[in-house]
């Protein structure tokens, strides 16, 4: 076995001659654990994947030598199924796990309980997207659907329920396959290929004029949770989904602080809460009985879920019909920004990740970036015709 280990390059590949009619001859990498390429009496070459596995030899078939993989590709994989053995998984254990007729409802079910749940902020969006337009595919064997239908599926959304949700039902899809070829479906990913349509960045947020209207149709929400939830996301100008999820055990009255445990960029942050913001959170806290400052009356997680009903009542109250709940997080930016804070500033305060100001949002303590919201949230309420004197969100709760 010494004399076929060599170290794989193009050239030295492509000199290896067949083996002897009947034959097979297997060569090892020596810069690669595991990587093995297999040359036939044919003169085929595969690239495999080769080792002993929980005492046992195993071995994953990678693919042909030098179409579709290359000397570097082939590496690449081997050193992925190596991290996975050093993770405890057997990737040929694993493949033969996977039917080769799998349903796209069966297979849906497994990404969701092993891959998106355990390793996906936003499996909960893979879900709703899988269940809103793509559960009629249910029944179907993963290798039946064809790029032409994806592409098809992928129109009719974008034509019923526009190119966000068509965009967003594409990668989820597109997800789906790829995790079913590293498990070992020998199949194609039928989503490659398919161009998402072209979307505009938005830069929609509450402007002076409507911040009267907008002020005016939070005081009549009967919805209290709803309410405060709206209020503290323009205050805040936290994401929904931590907003959402937002405990007492996070927030510090005193020093004026929520420490977001985990944010999406993937670390925690520690958000200076305005005085304004302030008020809403003591008088909840104050009618508080459980561990969520927002709680949902039956929800699974025991937080409200989704407050697209309320939403819907503020912006017609409001005559607002192109705004969304994350404008809110967006209006909080744009009114820092029009009061005079710095770029990095703004990014500390809604924990934007950016490599060239990343340097300069870890030199800043929360004094400029709680000073900078309090600027623009008296900005906003003065905009709103809510001053000092109205003792500010306050009584807002108070007219409702």
């Amino acid at each position: 076995m010494s004399s076929n280990r060599i170290s794989f390059t193009k050239k030295a590949l492509e000199a290896l001659p067949p083996a002897p009619a009947g034959k097979r001859i297997d060569y090892y990498d020596t810069k690669t654990q595991g990587l093995t390429l297999r040359v036939s009496s044919s003169g085929t070459k595969t690239f495999s994947f080769f080792r002993r596995i929980d005492g046992k030899l195993e071995r994953v078939t990678i693919g042909k030598f030098p179409t579709p993989y290359t000397v570097e590709m082939a590496q690449k994989e081997a050193a992925k199924l190596n991290g996975k053995v050093a993770s405890g998984i057997n990737p040929a254990e694993q493949k033969r796990n996977v039917r080769q007729e799998i349903t796209l409802g069966e297979h849906f079910d497994d990404y969701l309980k092993r891959h998106a749940m355990p390793y996906k902020k936003s499996w909960k969006n893979d879900d709703a997207n899988y269940r809103l337009y793509l559960s009629p595919l249910a029944k179907r064997k993963l290798n039946s659907i064809k790029k032409a239908e994806v592409q098809r599926l992928h129109a009719r959304i974008g034509k019923e329920h526009g190119i966000y949700a068509a965009n967003r039902t594409l990668a989820t899809l597109r997800k789906v396959f790829a995790v079913a070829l590293d498990w070992g479906w020998e199949g194609s990913n039928p989503c490659i290929g398919v161009k998402q349509f072209k979307e505009q960045s938005r830069d929609r947020f509450l402007q002076g004029d409507e911040l009267p209207r907008f002020f005016a149709a939070l005081a009549e929400e009967a919805n209290e949770t709803a309410r405060d939830f709206f209020t503290l996301s323009l205050l805040t100008g936290a994401r929904r989904g931590n907003l959402l999820a937002m405990r007492w055990e996070e927030v510090s009255l005193e020093r004026g602080i929520w420490r977001i445990p985990m944010t999406k960029n993937g670390d925690a942050q520690n958000l200076p809460l305005t005085g304004e913001a302030l008020a809403i959170l003591q008088q909840r806290q104050a009618q508080a009985e459980g561990p969520w400052v927002f709680p949902g009356n039956g929800s699974a997680s025991g937080h409200m879920e989704e407050p697209k009903t309320a939403w819907k009542r503020i912006l017609g109250r409001a005559g607002l019909s192109d705004l969304r709940i994350h404008d809110l997080r967006r209006s909080l930016g744009s009114w820092q920004a029009a009061t005079g804070a710095s770029l990095s500033v703004i990014g500390k305060s809604l924990n934007h990740r950016n490599v060239s100001t990343t340097a300069i949002y870890a030199r800043l303590n929360v004094d400029p970036v709680r000073e900078s919201m309090e600027k623009a949230t008296a900005a906003m309420l003065a905009a709103g015709g809510l001053t000092e004197t109205d003792n500010n969100v306050v009584e807002l709760r108070k007219k409702a």
